[in-house]
């Protein structure tokens, strides 16, 4: 018969899940090396199952390690659950939601925190800048509450999804540049330029690199930054031109020296939106985001900072 399993070798093994790491497993739950290892053993053998591969260093779990994580996600999750229900019945919702948020839609959380944060004074909120397939992972284990990403054939299937805006795209360029000179830019003459874009990993730059390839033009920018951030630095430093979502203007406006112009629209615009996990019984801290971004048209205030 299977032993009592505790929260803290749960909590434990999610570190290591996470870290792929002994050591830094331990050092995130802040205990020594041997003290970890020594309670997920113990776990072990309360499940009468092998979690760990061990050789040398960390090397991955068992299948039946796998399963047993995923079960301590869910447990996890569940126990936090508990906290914030009971913490709303006491006086209101003081959970931290975590959201994670593709690079172009940075600009645009803002808009959701804001109205989150006056319905919820109480709460907090950690926002994170992911690729969507880093989203779709954490949404999976638990590790964020909602996603801000696009919703599109690579969106996570089991979750639910609200749409806050269509992205547009506009191309950033210097002001003396010709193609300034034009209402609209075509992606051919975009891709002559010195661009600085987001790397492949990203999902809004594969995005752009087929909407070149449906003109016959590549994507090859001289420089690459994980970052919005780090865009609007070459852009605003270096001159760089770069094709941004509509989403920039509302956060960043246009540096000195550079104007936007609109791209030609030859495909549909992708769709962004908030995504959370369809679980039952709902996560309390999920709920309340869809709450505060059903019907509150964002989408049309960040079209009121495009010129």
């Amino acid at each position: 018969m299977p032993g009592d399993v505790l929260i803290r070798q749960l909590e434990y093994l999610v570190a290591l899940g996470r870290e792929r790491h002994f050591g830094r497993a331990a050092a995130a739950c802040h205990v020594s090396q041997p003290t970890l290892s020594a309670a997920i053993r113990k776990l072990e053998s309360e499940l009468d199952a092998v979690i760990v591969l061990r050789g040398r260093r960390f090397e991955g779990f068992t299948d039946e390690g796998e399963r047993v994580l995923g079960w301590a996600h869910r447990i996890l999750a569940e126990r936090d659950a508990l906290y914030t229900d009971l913490d709303r019945m006491r006086g209101g919702l003081t959970a931290t939601a975590r959201i994670g948020a593709i690079p172009t839609a940075i600009p645009a959380t803002p808009l959701i925190t804001d109205l989150f944060g006056r319905r919820n004074p109480l709460a907090r909120v950690r926002i994170e800048a992911l690729p969507s397939r880093e989203i779709s992972r954490r949404l999976t284990e638990f590790e964020l509450d909602a996603g801000v990403t696009y919703l599109d054939d690579e969106t996570p299937p089991g979750t639910r999804r609200v749409e806050l805006y269509r992205e547009r795209y506009l191309l950033l360029l210097r002001e003396d540049d010709p193609q300034a000179e034009n209402d609209v830019v075509t992606w051919e003459a975009a891709a002559q330029l010195r661009l600085c874009a987001l790397p492949p990993s990203m999902r809004n730059r594969r995005i752009l690199d087929a909407t070149m390839a449906a003109v016959g033009e590549r994507l090859a920018p001289v420089v690459e930054a994980d970052s919005v951030d780090g865009l609007y630095a070459h852009v605003a430093a270096r001159r760089l031109a770069s094709i941004v979502a509509h989403t920039w203007l509302h956060a960043f406006g246009v540096p000195a020296g550079m104007c936007a112009r609109p791209l030609a629209e030859i495909r549909p615009r992708p769709v962004v939106g908030l995504i959370v996990p369809d679980r039952v019984p709902a996560s309390i801290v999920a709920e309340a985001l869809v709450d505060v971004v059903t019907g509150a048209d964002i989408g049309r205030r960040l079209e009121e900072a495009v010129p």
